[in-house]
């Protein structure tokens, strides 16, 4: 979908920042996108809803296996799984990967809009960055460059 990486840095006009902010950067970035993708999708859900949600996020072991057994029993077929399974690192367990494939099946039958949300959202917060560039920077936007 996207990567919060240099590149993203270069298109929101920080790649100049110090390597060691860089990192500080993407973080607060990635838990600000977090933070609205949630309170956007979390809107309209009931508490039910949300508490089932978290227990996928908190990898609630039995709350993921019975939501999966009740509603994808056959997930090991599932190409999304598939694809979830082989692309994660040797050392992530088992239940993570289930965890993840479980939140984003849950997503798609209760918030079929997810992805549209996570874009939306991620294009407001890089117009943020973009029209608050100098700041991040330290930039004095107001001082003119020195006549000839």
């Amino acid at each position: 979908m996207f990567q919060l990486d240099d590149k993203f840095l270069q298109d929101v006009g920080l790649g100049g920042l110090p390597d060691d902010q860089k990192k500080l950067f993407l973080d607060h970035f990635r838990e600000q996108l977090e933070l609205r993708v949630g309170t956007k999708l979390s809107e309209g859900l009931s508490d039910a809803q949300l508490e089932e949600f978290e227990s996928f996020i908190d990898r609630k072991d039995d709350r993921v296996n019975a939501w999966l057994a009740a509603n994808v029993p056959n997930y090991e077929e599932d190409t999304i799984y598939q694809q979830l399974k082989a692309g994660a690192p040797e050392q992530i367990p088992q239940n993570v990967v289930l965890a993840e494939y479980a939140s984003l099946k849950w997503l798609g039958l209760n918030r079929p809009d997810y992805k549209d949300v996570v874009t939306t959202t991620m294009n407001e917060l890089k117009a943020e960055i973009i029209a608050n560039r100098d700041a991040i920077l330290g930039v004095d936007s107001g001082a003119q460059a020195p006549a000839a």
